[in-house]
């Protein structure tokens, strides 16, 4: 009976001449709700006609909310093959969310053969759009060596993208391999600086991990968990800017100061 008032709200979207945008946007507004379903309704046949972005969208239903069934209360049932189908036909149109989403099936072998060649390949489709996610987990992908070989170098270019664009968590990492002298020449005055810029996003990127968190778990985890999931995703670049200070002349934190100020200011153009 639901899936029957659902096909006929859809028949009258259709037929009372409903824009495209407006059709997608009650798609997106019945998602946010909970309502899978009628979400799943309105973007299968936009999906189906070749739009990219329903066409994730469909992937992110099969891969994604169905994770926690309990929350969304969907009748869809969880299929990783119909969700690389879909990233696929979105990815193949250029879809930067897509691509990376295909990357990861392609990581854990999720709906596919386990392929880091794949994964490779999406990552960095997404990355050379300039998607800074794509670019921050390029970033980790070397600096890890995660099915390639290890490459701090290439590491530190990827999350040098991504700290350009203002990611905080890449700015991090980027102050670290400065720090360490990995893929970089050591340079504690750029670490030093590299960690100020981070530090100034630290709380906000805390607290979208909390908001992802409670969105992804709807309340259920303990405390306990929740606080250490959020300091798995979060990073303490206060921390690691005032530990190399005393390896620093109270000139060069001057310096790495003033070299903060003028790459925030310049929205991150100038920061060599």
């Amino acid at each position: 009976m639901k899936r029957m008032i659902h096909a006929a709200a859809m028949a009258f979207l259709l037929a009372s001449g409903v824009s495209w945008a407006e059709d997608f946007d009650a798609a997106l507004e019945a998602y946010d709700a909970g309502d899978v379903d009628t979400a799943y309704e309105i973007w299968r046949p936009m999906a189906e006609q070749g739009d990219a972005e329903a066409q994730f969208r469909l992937g992110h239903i099969y891969r994604g909310a169905l994770d926690a069934p309990w929350r969304w209360g969907v009748t869809l049932r969880k299929d990783y093959a119909e969700a690389v189908r879909w990233y696929r036909l979105a990815a193949e149109q250029g879809h930067a969310d897509a691509q990376i989403r295909l990357g990861m099936m392609y990581a854990d072998g999720q709906g596919v053969d386990q392929d880091h060649t794949e994964m490779l390949r999406w990552y960095r489709a997404a990355a050379e759009q300039g998607h800074v996610d794509a670019q921050s987990l390029l970033g980790t992908v070397y600096r890890r060596g995660q099915g390639v070989n290890q490459d701090a170098a290439k590491a530190a270019r990827w999350y040098r993208a991504a700290a350009k664009q203002g990611q905080g968590r890449s700015q991090f990492r980027l102050g670290l391999l400065y720090s360490s002298g990995r893929g970089v020449i050591r340079d504690y005055t750029t670490a030093h600086m590299w960690f100020n810029i981070a530090a100034r996003s630290e709380d906000a990127y805390a607290a979208r991990a909390k908001d992802s968190l409670d969105s992804m778990m709807g309340g259920g985890k303990s405390e306990e968990y929740r606080e250490s999931y959020i300091a798995l995703m979060t990073f303490d670049a206060s921390g690691a800017r005032d530990s190399i200070e005393n390896r620093m002349t109270p000139e060069a934190i001057a310096e790495a100061q003033r070299r903060a100020r003028v790459c925030i200011n310049s929205g991150y153009e100038d920061c060599d």
